[in-house]
């Protein structure tokens, strides 16, 4: 998994970073090694010096950080092993909090401090006020990614906007089952039907019927919410927590049941 992710992310960079302004070979190298973001055209961009970061934003990431490894080295080895599926979910939330929210988000405040443009890549999604919004805030990177590479060359094609974020959210499903499915050998096509969920959804609450049902604040958040969680256990099934993040905790002498 980690092989095939790697190799993935590395082409992407390359990938996005074939179509970036030139910049100097120093900022150039920070990107490409220096920063898991995939928007190189903010990145390299010779803007001026990014507004320096508040306290209250080092503070919040630093908690994710020490919060995803409480729950990684105190909370996965106290859930018993009968309750694999739990382990390996909370496992998973644990890495999403230490490395996506609190990692990377230092790691953005650092590159913003010195005044390169470089958001963090988990932008508050649980504030998110529609599925749009949502999929803005979470992982800007892939967001950013799946926009220069799937969605604006589309358009140029002139495929109609709505197909065009259709097979946006089918290429990112395509990816998540190369990187969750393929190791696990098995689940395949569930990462990507997760995905096509989402999009059909994004779709879905820009109709007119929905915008008079979800009016009101509470009730957009509320359905961009459950339509990114309920489908999740198609996104992270259970043979990739069976064959894939179990072994990798054992081997890791997180547990050792």
């Amino acid at each position: 998994m980690w092989l095939l992710a790697a190799a993935l992310w590395a082409a992407c960079k390359l990938a996005t970073l074939i179509v970036a302004p030139r910049a100097p070979t120093a900022r150039t190298l920070a990107y490409l090694f220096l920063w898991p973001g995939m928007d190189a055209a903010r990145f390299l961009a010779p803007t001026p010096p990014a507004p320096r970061p508040p306290a209250s934003e080092w503070t919040r990431a630093a908690l994710a950080v020490v919060v995803g490894g409480i729950l990684l080295v105190a909370v996965v080895p106290a859930v018993p092993g009968r309750l694999w599926l739990v382990r390996g979910w909370v496992a998973l939330a644990a890495l999403v909090l230490l490395l996506h929210f609190g990692t990377f988000h230092l790691l953005s405040l650092a590159w913003r401090a010195a005044g390169v443009d470089a958001p963090p890549l988990m932008d508050r999604p649980l504030a998110a006020r529609s599925v749009a919004d949502f999929w803005r805030r979470w992982n800007g990177g892939f967001h950013a990614l799946a926009q220069a590479l799937v969605f604006v060359p589309l358009r140029r094609r002139r495929m109609s906007p709505r197909l065009a974020l259709l097979a946006a959210f089918v290429a990112s499903g395509l990816v998540h089952d190369l990187v969750i499915s393929v190791p696990a050998r098995a689940g395949f096509g569930l990462p990507t039907a997760y995905f096509l969920i989402q999009g059909v959804a994004l779709l879905a609450e820009r109709s007119r019927p929905a915008r008079r049902l979800l009016r009101s604040r509470a009730a957009a958040r509320a359905f961009a919410l459950v339509i990114a969680a309920a489908p999740a256990y198609a996104l992270f099934h259970p043979p990739f927590i069976a064959a894939v993040v179990l072994p990798m905790l054992r081997a890791s002498g997180i547990v050792n049941d």
